[in-house]
């Protein structure tokens, strides 16, 4: 790894830490044994509540990493802080709480040294801790197919996931760089504003992370998620560059994202056992999906709700068990 003060790394590793002093540690150990060695590590304290104890963790570090602080932003405005302080030729965002495998930045960046015409490439991870999907992979879960174009990104078709990405400086500074309106979902944002803005995003199929699934994180709730995500795709409906096809991709997948919407909404108000509004919800979803089993439920919610909720009780208690790993 390159000392501050000498020639400019190629990549610049950075890590966004708020709430973190859990995880930051193996984060970073797993970057400091990268095979590959010539990069920077910034670490972005983003006004973290448990600074004391993310200072004591990061001690051991202190002499490997450059270490900023700042009021909260948001995961938006703590990369966009990473972002102009890299000296390297890529960046590399790692969330505190993911790892990386050894070959990770030398996989990632021999990809993009081969062909300068990509400006971001991905990789993908396997899912650990907290969960009925750990063991599995990103792309077994949301595959990625075909080319990398706005379309395919628009409707999930191609998943870029940010905790095995590998991109160019220089294309997030002339996309803007992070949208600091948006709490969680930035990322999909900016990889969509790279595309528009005339740059191409590559993937390989390669286990190359593991990006950890926690209860309380961002990404655990989907209400807020698809929420966000709506917003993503309202803001991308008014960007001028857009193409007829590109404004149909979008269009399409408003109406699924809001299905879907009304699919969570439902199951939070049957949880909370507001069974009036969990019908309304579901039949809502269901007019998008169609689906035999959704209509059946919805069914019973009408006529035997109390059934319902007890064989949910006890399908929780006694058949579903979330997997954790450490």
């Amino acid at each position: 790894m390159q000392d501050a003060g000498t020639k400019a790394p190629l990549i610049s590793v950075i890590v966004p830490a708020y709430r973190a002093a859990e995880w930051i540690g193996a984060a970073l150990a797993s970057v400091l044994a990268q095979t590959l060695q010539d990069f920077e590590i910034i670490v972005v304290n983003d006004g973290s509540p448990d600074t004391a104890e993310l200072e004591r963790v990061l001690e051991p570090y202190r002499a490997r990493i450059i270490y900023l602080c700042q009021e909260n932003r948001g995961l938006a405005g703590a990369r966009n802080t990473g972002v102009r302080a890299a000296r390297g030729k890529y960046i590399a965002p790692l969330d505190a709480d993911d790892i990386w495998d050894p070959e990770f930045l030398a996989a990632q960046a021999a990809i993009l040294e081969a062909d300068p015409s990509f400006d971001l490439v991905y990789a993908d991870a396997r899912i650990f801790g907290d969960g009925p999907d750990c063991g599995k992979t990103v792309m077994e879960l949301s595959p990625s197919e075909g080319e990398v174009t706005f379309e395919r990104l628009v409707r999930r078709q191609c998943s870029v996931h940010v905790c095995v990405t590998l991109v160019r400086r220089n294309a997030l500074i002339h996309a803007g760089l992070f949208d600091e309106s948006f709490r969680m979902t930035e990322d999909i944002d900016m990889w969509l504003r790279i595309l528009l803005s005339g740059g191409r995003i590559t993937y390989q199929r390669r286990v190359l992370g593991k990006y950890r699934r926690r209860v309380g994180s961002l990404s655990s709730n989907p209400l807020p998620m698809i929420e966000s995500y709506l917003r993503v795709l309202a803001k991308m409906a008014g960007d001028p560059r857009t193409t007829t096809s590109q404004q149909a991709a979008i269009a399409a997948e408003c109406v699924e994202q809001r299905a879907l919407l009304a699919l969570h909404q439902g199951k939070r108000e049957f949880v909370a056992g507001e069974m009036g509004a969990a019908i309304s919800h579901l039949a809502e979803a269901n007019r998008h999906f169609r689906s035999a089993r959704l209509a059946a439920i919805v069914t019973l919610l009408r006529v035997a709700p109390h059934f319902l909720r007890s064989l949910y009780v006890w399908r929780d208690r006694h058949v579903y068990r979330p997997k954790t790993q450490p």
